[in-house]
C-alpha cells in the first residue's frame, strides 16, 4: 500500500509498504480522511520529531475511518465501527516518530481500547468533520486550561486551525467578546464565520490600538494597557508574547499554545508588576468525548475549518497548500481514493 513517510531532513516520500497486520491486542483502521498538521510540517523540516530519525517513519495523526479488523483479544470494538483515533491513546504515538502514520489507507492501532485510542462517532458525522477531532481537542484543552468565562475579554493571536478551534469553543461556551488577530484575510474570514466578534488584521495597523478600541484602555504604573484580560498565543510569531505582556492589564492571563522553537525575551519586570498568569497548553488528555459531541451537533460547520481537500496521490500539493498560511486553513487528505 502507499504510505507517506519521512526519510530525513526535508525528505518526505510516498512509499510502497506492506499492509499492516493486527496483533491480538491491535485494531486496523481503514483511513478515510487525515488532516495535515503544523507538527507534520515540523517533522518534515527536522527529519524527525526532535532530531533526524534513524529509520523512515510514517506521519499523519488527525484521522477518521472505519475499523477494518480487530485482534483476538480486543474487546468492545468490531469491524465496521466508524471511529476517530486519539493518536496518543493506549500508549501509541501515531505519526510522531513511530513506524505507523495515518497518511495511508490502513493504520494499525496498538493495544487498542474503546475510549482510549479508539472513539466511536455517530453515523451522521461526516469523515471530514470527524477528522477535525484531534486539532479541535488541542483547541478545547487550551480553552479548558484558560479558565475562560463568558465575561472575559479575549484575543486569539493566530487563527490557523487551532486558533479557529479556540474561537469556536469560546463562542460555544458563551464568551461574549472574542477577537481574532491574524495577518491572513482568509483566516480572519473563517474566524468571523465561527463567531468572532471582531477580526484584526495584524499587518494593517496597531493591534493594541484596535484592542483598546474594542475592550477599553487603562494605565498601570505609567504603562498603557488595554482591557483585554485573556490572550491565546497560537501564532508562533516571536513578537506576539512580548506585545501581549506590553499591552496586558493587571491579572491578565496568557495561554501559550503555539510551539516556539527558539527562546523569547520577555520584560519580566512588567509581567511581575502586572501579576500576569502564564499558562501552557498541549494536547488533549480528556477532550475527545466533548469534541465528538460538538462536531455531532446539528449545524457544525466543518467547512469553516477546511480550506483544501486533496487525495493521497497528490500529497505534494497538499503540503504546498498547508505551507501557504495566507490562504490555507486545515488541509484534508483523502486516503481511501
Amino acid at each position: 500500500m502507499k504510505a507517506v513517510r519521512i526519510h530525513g531532513v526535508d525528505d518526505v516520500r510516498i512509499d510502497e509498504i506492506a499492509e499492516p497486520v493486527a496483533g491480538p491486542h491491535d485494531v486496523l483502521v481503514r483511513v478515510r480522511r487525515c488532516g495535515l498538521c503544523g507538527s507534520d510540517l515540523g517533522y518534515i523540516k527536522v527529519g524527525g520529531v526532535a532530531m533526524p530519525a534513524t529509520e523512515p517513519f510514517g506521519i499523519g495523526h488527525e484521522l477518521s475511518g472505519t475499523v477494518e479488523a480487530v485482534g483476538a483479544e480486543v474487546r468492545d470494538i468490531a469491524p465496521g465501527l466508524r471511529v476517530v483515533v486519539n493518536p496518543m491513546g493506549d500508549g501509541n504515538g501515531i505519526g510522531a516518530g513511530m513506524p505507523e502514520g495515518a497518511f495511508a489507507p490502513l493504520l494499525r492501532v496498538s493495544n487498542a481500547t474503546l475510549g482510549g485510542a479508539i472513539h466511536a462517532i455517530p453515523d451522521h458525522v461526516g469523515w471530514d468533520a470527524a477528522a477535525l477531532a484531534e486539532p479541535l481537542g488541542v483547541a478545547l484543552h487550551a480553552v479548558h486550561r484558560s479558565g475562560a468565562t463568558p465575561d472575559d475579554k479575549v484575543a486569539v493571536f493566530g487563527v490557523g486551525p487551532i486558533g479557529l478551534g479556540i474561537v469556536f469553543f469560546l463562542k460555544r461556551m458563551g464568551v461574549r467578546q472574542v477577537v481574532a488577530v491574524d495577518r491572513s484575510a482568509s483566516r480572519l474570514a473563517r474566524a468571523q464565520r465561527l463567531g468572532a466578534d471582531l477580526c484584526i488584521d495584524a499587518g494593517a495597523g496597531d493591534v493594541a490600538d484596535a484592542l483598546g478600541d474594542a475592550h477599553g484602555r487603562g494605565d498601570l504604573f505609567g504603562w498603557p494597557t488595554v482591557g483585554t484580560n485573556l490572550y491565546f498565543e497560537v501564532s508562533g510569531a516571536p513578537s506576539v508574547l512580548p506585545s501581549i505582556v506590553g499591552m496586558a492589564p493587571f491579572h491578565a492571563r496568557a495561554v501559550m499554545v503555539a510551539v516556539h522553537h527558539d527562546p523569547i525575551a520577555i520584560d519580566w519586570k512588567m509581567a511581575l508588576g502586572k501579576e500576569m498568569i502564564f499558562i501552557t497548553s498541549m494536547a488533549y488528555p480528556d477532550e475527545f468525548p466533548e469534541v465528538i459531541a460538538a462536531i455531532a451537533e446539528p449545524g457544525f460547520d466543518a467547512d469553516a475549518f477546511i480550506s483544501h481537500r486533496l487525495p493521497l496521490s497528490r500529497f505534494d500539493e497538499a503540503l504546498a497548500a498547508a505551507r501557504d498560511t495566507a490562504t490555507s486553513a486545515k488541509v484534508m487528505v483523502t486516503c481511501d481514493d
